[in-house]
């Protein structure tokens, strides 16, 4: 690597019977005064829907903005519906709050098997698939919202930004990540999915975009479903290719970075871009 530039790439519970699973315990300090109700002299929970107006989730978020809520309530306007345990009501907010009071975060919720979530009450497979498919869109959303502003010195910045949307995917899929003189990423391209081969990644067609996009250099990653982080021959090959026609485009290739489950290979550091 020309030492010009800054160093880049030297070296991102439930058992499952839910037979045996206890319904959440629920203190009364953590039931909004709104989901109690008195009647004959009686303290009852009631349903969310039995809240005033204005004090409903969903009513909130959308007079005031999603903002102004709790991570519970966020998640109670994705539950939708609480339910019932035998005479006991259990709101959309009190399932919320159980889901962080064991995963501790929203972003530990995606952290899960999805079905896990249905040990819980209230939660069936279709809420679950709703709250980690929404979990998941608000990840990529700040994962693709940080990679405009990185500046990458090695392979950790790279794998920080885009290890967490290619590491779960069942096929390859090979990106180009554009960068500017000063090293930030300015923007990325697939290039081809489902496979890699020297007829697939064409680096004519690469060096086309990074011309577009105005790139000073790039770099090249893609996934391994398999979790394997050694690269292919078809891998090596691929970033010669791609890394000669950088010096003959003068944009350079800084890597070829292989994501692999959560770990992540630089072939810069294996010595295969000189």
């Amino acid at each position: 690597m020309p030492v010009t530039r800054p160093t880049l790439f030297p070296s991102l519970s439930s058992d499952g019977n839910q037979g045996n699973q206890r319904p959440p315990h629920f203190e009364p300090s953590e039931i909004p005064s709104s989901s109690l109700s008195v009647g004959n002299g009686i303290l009852v929970r009631t349903q969310v829907s039995q809240w005033p107006d204005g004090e409903r989730p969903w009513q909130k978020l959308l007079s005031t903005g999603p903002g102004v809520l709790s991570d519970a309530e966020i998640l109670s306007v994705l539950i939708g519906r609480g339910t019932r345990l035998g005479e006991e009501v259990i709101t959309s907010v009190d399932i919320g709050r159980e889901l962080l009071r064991r995963f501790e975060t929203p972003a530990g919720i995606s952290d899960r098997p999805v079905l896990e979530l249905t040990a819980l009450p209230g939660i069936g497979k279709q809420t679950a698939a709703r709250l980690a498919a929404a979990i998941e869109l608000g990840r990529r959303i700040e994962s693709g919202r940080a990679g405009k502003r990185v500046q990458v010195c090695n392979p950790e910045d790279v794998a920080a930004v885009y290890g967490p949307l290619m590491r779960d995917l069942t096929s390859e899929v090979f990106k180009i990540v554009f960068l500017n003189t000063a090293n930030v990423i300015i923007g990325d391209e697939t290039v081809s999915e489902g496979g890699l081969s020297a007829a697939i990644v064409e680096p004519r067609s690469i060096f086309r975009s990074a011309i577009g996009r105005n790139a000073a250099a790039i770099i090249a990653l893609h996934n391994h479903p398999s979790a394997n982080p050694e690269p292919s021959r078809a891998d090596i090959k691929i970033t010669r290719q791609i890394a000669s026609a950088g010096e003959v485009m003068g944009i350079p290739l800084h890597d070829h970075l292989i994501i692999a489950g959560t770990s992540h290979t630089s072939l810069a550091e294996r010595g295969v871009i000189s």
